[in-house]
């Protein structure tokens, strides 16, 4: 049988307008999907909501759809999509209204079932993330366009390809190779070059990387690739990177297959060409994650800046007239972070400049929002010499708080809902095994005593980070076996945290995955309560990768 292509046209809500237009010019195509919610959307979403019940959905999709609704039927391209967020229903109806003005002649059907939020007081949104046997069953039934809310971004792949190849739950190798490949394309140019760590190294145009597709075979292997004359690339080091974006151990659960990413196999298959095969699967667990969002309260902030000499006690002074002034009314939660940028004599004003960040969290906005901005810029004549401020503070924004619960699997009512309104139950796994971790592998032979350099780690390993609610791991990858003797025996815990100082006091696990020659490391409640509260300077650990390959370390003379 034939490969089934699938291309991803989005990464996140707010990723490249003209994609979908670009893979479906650009190439051959069976299915075209498009990733558009993380933790932070579902926040934004359910807010959406608040103001307008019609809302919820990826208003972007639609005017995607106006310039290429056509040209997908045109070519044959189905559409799938979780654009649907918290109204994949709404989203749907919307598709066939505009199919009906632009005369494309389309049947649309959409998921259901993810929508715990009744279930939850006190939530804004409380979602279970299901599987791809919801977007199958709407493809069995013919439509052109399926729509879903909350399901794992790799059920975009499993529910097409397991729609074209007949697989049924249970066929858990398959299934796995199909989530490996949904994980690849998920981020879209993530697999094709952009945020790599090796950017520089590549001949290939970074500017404007294509986005990729995965040729899946019948048996759950696949080719990742992208359209020809597209910028980017892809090779076996961006196809790692992608591979270890916010994972964790070497089991990758899902709700319908647990997929071992110790399995997977990469081998470079030609020019912007890479096979994934070997992957194993293992029934999935008897859970459901359920996503829950909701309001934490109100924040403020301000970034004083310190200029030149004395910034240390410029930042001890302006902290005692700060919490001198909001004594009376204090805010629930007062966080300083001094970000000593400043360099000795310096050649410019900015790099002579260090910034004092003050950030305040209360239930009351009028608590963050009038007594830190009336505080802050009535010390403009009255603080320390040079007193700045990056810009005023508002009036305090809301931010959110992100939750992970477990649900079992039966209690969520997962149905497709087809063009013509017939529902169809899509029944929990019939199998299950809870999840544990693995035993670590055993380390190949470290190598000999070496000569070393004491150079940063980045020289020879690539690094990619993310975030899962408030952990962020930090996956980190080497190319020879050479390199990764080295690097399995170096990279311990104890040393990521010494690298790390911030990890110091926090739980971290260490990862083992050989066929990769990567470990993975998870790093708990680092960010607090998720993305949407801000809790540090990075508040999605996006470059805490790159901080740890600029931390220096003693490298074997022959690595570099």
């Amino acid at each position: 049988m034939t490969p089934l292509r699938i291309g991803n046209a989005s990464g996140f809500y707010g990723d490249r307008f003209d994609a979908m237009r670009e893979m479906l010019t650009g190439g051959e195509l069976d299915v075209l999907t498009g990733d558009y919610l993380a933790e932070l959307t579902m926040l934004i979403l359910g807010r959406d909501r608040l103001k307008d019940p019609a809302a919820g959905y990826a208003r972007t999709f639609l005017r995607q759809l106006e310039e290429c609704l056509g040209l997908a039927q045109e070519r044959g391209v189905r559409l799938v999509t979780n654009a649907g967020g918290l109204n994949p229903s709404g989203l749907a109806d919307a598709v066939r209204k505009l199919a009906d003005r632009l005369g494309v002649p389309v049947r649309v059907a959409h998921v259901e079932g993810d929508d715990l939020t009744a279930a939850h007081p006190g939530s804004l949104a409380a979602h279970a993330y299901l599987g791809g046997f919801g977007i199958a069953e709407c493809l069995r039934a013919g439509a052109d366009v399926v729509v879903t809310g909350r399901v794992t971004d790799a059920a975009l792949v499993t529910g097409p390809a397991a729609a074209h190849f007949g697989w049924q739950p249970g066929e858990y190798d398959r299934l796995a190779g199909a989530v490996v490949a949904g994980h690849v394309l998920e981020c879209g140019t993530q697999a094709t070059g952009g945020n790599y760590a090796f950017f520089k190294e590549r001949a290939g145009d970074v500017r404007r990387p294509g986005f990729p597709l995965a040729e899946v075979h019948e048996d759950g292997s696949c080719v990742i690739t992208k359209h020809p004359g597209t910028g980017g690339f892809v090779d076996v080091g961006t196809v790692t990177a992608q591979l270890l974006y916010e994972t964790g151990g070497a089991r990758y659960a899902g709700p319908d297959v647990t997929a071992r990413l110790d399995t997977i196999r990469l081998t470079q298959d030609g020019p912007d060409r890479v096979r994934i095969d070997g992957v194993r699967g293992e029934a999935p667990p008897p859970t459901l994650k359920v996503g829950l969002n909701r309001l934490g309260g109100f924040r403020n902030e301000v970034a004083f800046v310190l200029t030149g000499l004395d910034i240390e006690a410029k930042a001890a002074l302006v902290r005692e007239q700060m919490t001198d002034a909001l004594a009376k009314s204090p805010p629930a939660e007062v966080r300083w972070d001094l970000v000593r940028t400043d360099k000795s004599d310096a050649e410019t004003e900015e790099t002579a400049s260090a910034v004092l960040r003050l950030v305040v969290r209360d239930a009351d906005q009028a608590v963050v929002g009038r007594p830190l901005s009336g505080a802050a810029i009535e010390l403009a004549l009255a603080g320390y010499p040079g007193f700045h401020v990056l810009a005023p503070p508002g009036k305090g924004a809301p931010y959110g708080v992100f939750d992970a619960v477990y649900v079992p699997q039966g209690e969520v009512g997962h149905e497709a809902v087809l063009d013509d309104g017939r529902r169809i139950p899509v029944p929990p796994a019939h199998d299950s095994l809870v999840l544990e971790d693995l035993p670590e592998p055993e380390a190949p032979e470290p190598l000999p005593q070496p000569r070393t350099r004491r150079v940063p780690l980045g020289l020879v390993a690539g690094a990619r980070s993310g975030d899962k609610g408030g952990n962020a791991n930090v996956g980190v990858w080497v190319r020879s076996d050479e390199a990764w003797r080295w690097l399995v025996h170096t990279l311990t815990v104890d040393r990521f945290r010494e690298l790390l100082p911030e990890t110091a006091e926090l739980g971290v696990e260490r990862h083992v995955l050989p066929n990769l020659r990567a470990l993975n490391f998870v790093v708990e409640g680092i960010l607090g309560a998720g993305v949407a509260a801000q809790h540090r300077f990075d508040p999605q650990a996006k470059a805490l990768g790159e901080w740890l390959r600029s931390r220096h370390l003693d490298i074997p003379e022959d690595l570099l």
